[in-house]
């Protein structure tokens, strides 16, 4: 006869329900899942993690509400992001709220721009010199694509300087939003990032928050 079960030591339901979207979450950010597998079956889950069909199951409709994973119909579910914030914003990145996603970036930004002006080491600065020099090549070879990339590089790299991973992480988020330079670049919508690198290099926070602000100001009657 098999011994009796330690309520006590069984987990509530909704507590092995969250401790298995953890696992699932943990594997995921550890690329054990890369963004755009498939992710085992059912069976082979509930033989990994040592918990119940129905566990599993909640766990994984969880994550698919989150935007990280996406069941398909017949074929198995597929990682999507490991960024649960992504989808959350892509669904608000919508025309009427353009303004709304530029200032958030913008108070990131300036933000981001402040820290790196304090905490910057060699090997950031040395990022921020490469990205800028790639940037400027690629506006005066018109290559707007690539123009494109290597400023979205930049803004990151200055991000990344700032050394805080809750930042870079909500920055990821909303910063990469796609610019609007058309099909060439005209000298009226360049704009030097020179002096914002120059600011964090001098380890002047203020005025890196004011050459990061002053580039993402909105529009008059924004």
């Amino acid at each position: 006869m098999p011994p009796p079960v330690d309520s006590a030591a069984v987990p509530p339901r909704g507590r092995r329900v969250r401790e298995t979207i953890a696992q699932l979450r943990q594997r995921i950010m550890d690329g054990e899942w890369p963004v755009g597998s498939r992710i085992p079956t059912e069976p082979q889950l509930v033989d990994a993690l040592g918990v119940g069909r129905n566990t599993v199951r909640e766990a994984v409709r969880a994550l698919a509400h989150a935007g990280v994973l996406e069941c398909r119909q017949g074929s198995g579910t597929y990682v999507l992001t490991t960024d649960e914030l992504a989808p959350v914003v892509a669904r608000r990145l919508t025309d009427d709220r353009v303004v709304e996603v530029i200032e958030v970036r913008r108070a990131f930004e300036v933000e981001a721009a402040r820290l790196a002006a304090r905490r910057r080491t060699a090997e950031d600065l040395a990022a921020l010199d490469g990205a800028l020099a790639a940037r400027e090549a690629a506006w005066r070879g018109g290559r707007v694509a690539e123009f494109v990339a290597a400023d979205a590089a930049l803004h990151t790299a200055v991000v990344a300087a700032a050394h805080n991973g809750m930042l870079a992480e909500l920055y990821a988020s909303v910063g990469t939003v796609a610019h609007a330079m058309g099909d060439a670049l005209t000298p009226e919508r360049h704009v030097d990032h020179a002096r914002l690198v120059a600011a964090i290099r001098d380890g002047d926070p203020e005025r890196a928050a004011r050459e990061a602000g002053a580039f993402l100001e909105p529009s008059p009657g924004a």
